[in-house]
């Protein structure tokens, strides 16, 4: 049976039980799940962490954990949290030194900027390579007040998580992704469907124009996706004015 817990007990409060040796031990355990977590983080990507480096939200998740487990188990010394607390931030500040002395090292750590949209068609290939599905770039897009491709100029992926991007002037013809589409789906046409003078149809994965009189393509040049929908100007009208 445990012994009981001796409330105001020094030695176990700050000291424990263990060993010297294991308080290199702790510094050690924690350099490791330092390096680990940040492997993952940067293998999952920045998107969840918005407003965050990547750095600083590791520090937020080490210290959490760190200083919380002092506060309410007993049996965690006080002394081997403040051992971790210390280590983490020693490892947050070197880290912090490291990217503003080396490009190289920030580029590892923080990732790229990438260029997702590019005179209002998509770059599907950074959405590839990123994981990010189209539904993810059209609500941030929508959240700032865009209601079709071709009102924007370019577009980028920051190493932040979050999107930016920069309108076209003047505004053109594009994608239409308002109203959302699991809301109201656009009308999709496949290859070799013909396109009436001064109208243009999208393709539903990239945004690529094609301009009537001519027919849809039977792969889209730029991702070589087969579905089209009408493209649509600002005010929400499909045909050329």
């Amino acid at each position: 049976m445990d012994d009981p817990i001796i409330p105001f007990d020094f030695d176990r409060m700050f000291l424990g039980s263990e060993p010297a040796l294991f308080y290199l031990e702790i510094a050690f355990r924690t350099c490791l799940i330092y390096a680990y977590s940040l492997a993952l983080i940067r293998w999952v990507g920045g998107r969840g962490i918005a407003q965050m480096s990547t750095v600083e939200f590791l520090l937020v998740i080490a210290l959490g954990s760190a200083v919380g487990d002092a506060m309410f188990y007993p049996e965690v010394p006080l002394l081997h949290a403040m051992l971790v607390i210390t280590a983490v931030v020693v490892i947050n500040k070197a880290l912090d030194t490291l990217i503003y002395r080396y490009k190289s090292v920030e580029k590892a750590l923080d990732g790229r900027t990438c260029e997702v949209i590019r005179d209002g068609v998509v770059i599907v290939d950074t959405l590839r390579y990123h994981n990010i599905g189209k539904s993810e770039l059209f609500e941030s897009l929508r959240s700032q007040g865009i209601c079709n491709l071709g009102e924007v100029r370019q577009g980028y992926l920051e190493t932040s998580g979050r999107f930016s991007t920069f309108r076209a002037d003047p505004a053109r013809r594009g994608l239409p992704i308002e109203p959302a589409w699991d809301v109201r789906p656009p009308p999709v046409s496949g290859p070799n469907v013909a396109i009436g003078a001064g109208h243009a149809m999208a393709c539903c994965c990239c945004g690529s124009l094609t301009h009537g009189p001519t027919q849809t393509p039977s792969a889209c040049p730029e991702c070589n996706a087969k579905q089209w929908t009408p493209a649509i100007n600002v005010d929400g009208r499909s045909d050329e004015t």
